[in-house]
């Protein structure tokens, strides 16, 4: 650590204790806060009970001064009824007819001056008007289709309640009492005797009961549910709903009751108690409002809140002021405190970022040069396997199965510093995937089942075929050490159309290959850095942490992602996405067979532009193989003056990467701007530089190349 960040460091720290004033300050805010609520809660809360439990009283109330006022107009009707029908006995309708004027002048003593009867009237069997106490003579008029006279009828000797209805002479709005008339000789039906009750009348009587609230309602109701009068009055023609409570409480003739429903009469909710009038078939209903009580709670309780808050919100601004002076004393010690902590940060993540940059390039160097050096190797090797050995086939196939690990490995190097030259092409993966198969059942071995599936009609994908094999055999390797007892390793492809929601990918068509196991599984910690370079949970020796790295950077370098699900004792999920080709699918077309070793040579000349002496002579050695005369040049510079001096060739073979004021692709450039006709192809191990090459049109070779490759060069340029 420098001098500075020690001393910086070191500066005594304030002595007062700022948490724990901070703290006492919040306690004494929210006790100023939440004890008047909780409080204010519980009278709220105490207050709406007590309204309703009010308001429950005022029903019941209504509801049995109703009950006695109805019971007392029934009964005397009742009584009426009962005096004329004893006072006619078993006169039949002629017999009244001829006694008219008589019997109306006993109706209209009988109904005397009583406000609430409209009319007394008589009714043939035939439902013909016999006489009435409000008319004389009595028009003609008839009944016998009307609910009230058949009902009577049929229910006699008990008394019909009809529903609201126009008197059939006076046209008053009555319900009608109706109490049918039986001959006491042979019981035969003679009529009815009709007590015709205003409506009205009951109205004024409500009215003055509930004194003009518009909360509370009564009512007098028929057994059956039909509504004989409400004040106030409901919508015309409403009739209650069948099968609700109140419905089902009337028909099953419960006296008494208490019940909150909604109305189906007005859709209000209200608190509704009834009681039964005498052993009448009529209740008496009084509601009230539910909306009347919340509406006279809230305004009450938003008084009393109002009246709350006031003190409550003083103490609440000096306890914030309190605050805001509390941490104006803080802001000096916190901001150098912020200076220093971000300094440190944004140093060691410079350091870190320098270090991994370090690592990338250190390892993409190492590579490089290992790979030039297995292009000795694998140059050697391929002129003595062409040469016949000479005794030593064993030893130089031996050499060729450690040059190929050592060209995997330089590969996965080179692919986690995005180094690598790719080979990008289509990939059929409804024949890809089910033909590696077997490779990749071998890399799991024996006890881990493989299985391939893929969807119809995959689409094909672009990517580069032998990193996206080293990543699948990355990940199924992964799998097989993450189930040492066996188990199933299952490859899916299908096809998905991502949106910018999904991933950090553009939107559009991708192939998605899942790779899946049923193993250990991550734990979480594992799981953020699985992607991480050199990064791994195997034991020393056992793990170069490069396997999940590469399988990322080839999903990435070939426009896609990777992605990892697990859960522990479960199982891991590793998703590849990679983007669907979209132009004309080619055919692949059939390798060239290997020429013999004693095939004739090609005749030409070749300028092999290479820093590397090792290298040049191994490619060189290479090119006299195939007939060639090879001229060697270690730098562009040195290549670009042969050229200039007027020499010719039939190729021009350059590394990119070379010491000098040119590079292989600066020299690539001149030759096709001065001398068009002349054939030059690049040679390359860095990914970087091959995508600015490929942008020539030239052959390219990625390093190391086998000498079949060198030599299908060469025959082309001929």
């Amino acid at each position: 650590m420098r001098p500075t960040e020690s001393s910086a460091l070191d500066l005594p720290l304030p002595s007062r204790n700022f948490a724990a004033t901070r703290r006492i300050l919040l306690v004494v805010l929210a006790a100023a806060v939440l004890i008047p609520l909780v409080c204010l809660i519980g009278y709220g809360y105490y207050d709406y009970q007590r309204r309703t439990v009010d308001a429950n009283d005022v029903t019941d109330r209504l509801a049995r001064v109703a009950q006695e006022h109805a019971l007392k107009v029934l009964d005397l009707n009742n009584e009426m009824a009962t005096r004329i029908v004893d006072l006619l006995g078993d006169s039949s309708d002629a017999e009244i007819r001829a006694q008219e004027a008589p019997i109306h002048r006993r109706l209209s003593a009988i109904g005397g001056d009583f406000p609430q009867i409209a009319a007394i009237s008589l009714f043939g069997k035939n439902g013909d008007v016999l006489t009435s106490s409000r008319y004389y003579p009595v028009p003609k008029a008839s009944v016998a289709d009307r609910d009230d006279f058949l009902s009577a009828r049929a229910i006699r000797p008990e008394p019909y309640f009809s529903l609201p209805l126009r008197g059939v002479i006076g046209q008053a709005d009555v319900f009608v009492t109706n109490l049918g008339r039986t001959s006491l000789k042979d019981g035969s039906f003679l009529g009815v005797v009709s007590i015709a009750l205003q409506r009205k009348y009951f109205a004024d009587f409500y009215r003055e009961l509930v004194s003009e609230n518009p909360a509370v309602t009564i009512g007098l109701y028929r057994r059956d549910g039909g509504i004989l009068l409400r004040f106030p009055a409901g919508r015309p023609g409403a009739m209650p709903v069948a099968n609700t409570p109140f419905t089902n409480a009337l028909h099953d003739g419960v006296l008494f009751g208490r019940l909150r429903m909604t109305s189906t009469v007005d859709n209000v909710e209200r608190l509704l108690a009834f009681r039964r009038v005498g052993n009448y078939p009529l209740y008496v209903v009084a509601g009230y409002a539910t909306d009347a009580i919340f509406d006279a709670w809230w305004r009450h309780y938003l008084l009393i809140a109002a009246i709350t808050a006031v003190p409550c919100f003083a103490v609440c601004v000096l306890v914030l002021f309190s605050l805001r002076q509390l941490r104006a004393e803080q802001v000096a010690w916190e901001h150098w405190q912020a200076e220093v902590a971000m300094r440190l940060s944004a140093e060691a993540s410079s350091r870190q970022m320098r270090r991994m940059g370090a690592l990338g390039n250190l390892v993409a160097n190492v590579a490089h040069d290992f790979n030039n050096l297995l292009m000795v190797v694998s140059t050697n090797m391929g002129l003595a396997r062409r040469k016949g050995f000479n005794n030593v086939e064993k030893e130089v196939t031996a050499v060729e199965r450690a040059t190929l690990g050592a060209q995997s490995l330089a590969r996965r190097l080179l692919s986690v510093a995005r180094k690598q030259p790719l080979k990008q092409e289509a990939i059929d993966f409804a024949t890809w995937l089910p033909a590696a198969t077997h490779l990749i059942q071998t890399a799991v071995g024996d006890k881990v089942r493989v299985s391939v599936q893929v969807v119809p009609d995959l689409w094909h994908g672009f990517a580069d075929a032998t990193e996206l094999e080293f990543a699948i055999i990355n990940v199924a390797v992964n799998a097989r050490d993450a189930m040492p007892l066996g188990g199933r390793f299952v490859i899916r492809g299908q096809n998905v159309r991502l949106t910018a929601s999904d991933t950090s990918l553009p939107d559009g068509e991708y192939v998605l290959v899942s790779l899946t196991d049923d193993g250990e599984g991550m734990p979480e910690s594992v799981l953020k850095r699985a992607f991480e370079p050199l990064f791994t949970t195997k034991v020393s020796g056992a793990g170069t942490g490069l396997g999940l790295a590469q399988v990322l950077a080839a999903c990435e370098q070939a426009g896609g992602t990777a992605r990892i699900d697990s859960v522990p004792q479960r199982g891991t999920t590793v998703r590849l996405y990679l983007p669907r080709y979209q132009g004309e699918q080619e055919p692949a077309r059939p390798a060239a067979p290997a020429a013999p070793a004693t095939a004739p040579a090609t005749q030409g000349i070749v300028l092999l532009v290479e820093d590397n002496e090792d290298v040049a002579e191994g490619v060189a050695a290479v090119l006299e193989v195939f007939g060639c005369k090879v001229r060697h040049e270690p730098t562009a510079d040195a290549a670009l003056d042969a050229l200039n001096a007027g020499e010719t060739f039939d190729l021009v073979l350059s590394d990119i990467q070379m010491p000098g004021r040119l590079s292989g692709i600066d020299l690539a450039e001149q030759v096709q701007q001065q001398w068009p006709a002349q054939r030059i192809a690049l040679m390359t191990g860095y990914a970087d530089e091959l995508e600015r090459a490929r942008h020539l049109g030239v052959p390219i070779l990625a390093k190391p190349f086998d000498i079949d490759e060198l030599r299908e060069l060469v025959t082309c340029a001929r």
